[in-house]
């Protein structure tokens, strides 16, 4: 019962929080001209918070394999829809997410997701798509780091699925080392189709940042088979 009580009290609440959390970083920078880095305290308090409430501990490993101050693009599994408070709140690095360019046009949460620097990516075909994802390269390159799902969807099972090579163009485009990252956990925490949170553990696994520099965006598949394999790697040690 107090499990389920507490997965009610998360369902509820997370909306509300987020929210919350879109309100005051809107005006903290456009009333107090705070900058977009300065707001970013604010997901991470979130995803923190919703782990406490949730009952779930998070752990991460790896950090030291990263370089302060430069840009990457982590590139995780994706368990879970509760792998994004996970990677909100420890995670421990300043990044920004890629989102679809409906969020942004959500009210409150669509124009504090633009100020605090998210980076809209539009899933049309055609011209519109490659201009968005050539902007969203020039964004990651001169400095800001994103975290994708290469997978394109949650895993059903937990197991790891297949990622999808198109993601790999915008890392190659950018230009910028991609960091393969493990989430272990989340699946039994949230699993996809459920609504209600479980308490439990979850472990983020940081590896040795790829160097993209060395691939086309005809190699592009090489790189995603690369990618898989090390995020494989991280999920299965010990």
């Amino acid at each position: 019962m107090l499990t389920f009580l507490r997965g009610l009290l998360v369902l509820l609440l997370a909306p509300l929080l987020t929210g919350l959390v879109s309100i005051v970083a809107i005006i903290m920078i456009v009333i107090f001209r705070r900058s977009a880095a300065d707001v970013q305290f604010l997901p991470r308090a979130l995803g923190r918070i919703v782990a406490w409430i949730s009952g779930v501990s998070v752990s991460m490993t790896g950090a030291g394999l990263l370089e302060q101050g430069r840009p990457y693009i982590f590139a995780a599994n994706h368990q879970s829809q509760f792998d994004i408070f996970a990677l909100q709140g420890y995670l421990g690095c300043d990044f920004r997410w890629l989102a679809k360019l409906e969020l942004f046009k959500i009210p409150v949460f669509g124009k504090a997701m633009h100020l605090a620097g998210y980076i809209p990516v539009d899933r049309a075909h055609g011209r519109k798509a490659l201009k968005s994802l050539d902007e969203a390269a020039q964004r990651i390159a001169d400095g800001t780091s994103v975290i994708i799902f290469p997978e394109g969807t949650r895993s059903p099972d937990g197991r790891l699925g297949q990622f999808k090579a198109g993601t790999m163009v915008l890392a190659i485009k950018a230009g910028v080392p991609v960091v393969p990252v493990a989430i272990l956990g989340t699946h039994q925490v949230l699993p996809k189709g459920r609504l209600l949170v479980r308490p439990g553990r979850v472990e983020i696994r940081v590896g040795a940042p790829i160097a993209t520099s060395e691939y086309t965006v005809k190699q592009k598949q090489e790189l995603a088979e690369r990618l898989q394999d090390k995020v494989a790697e991280l999920m299965a040690r010990p």
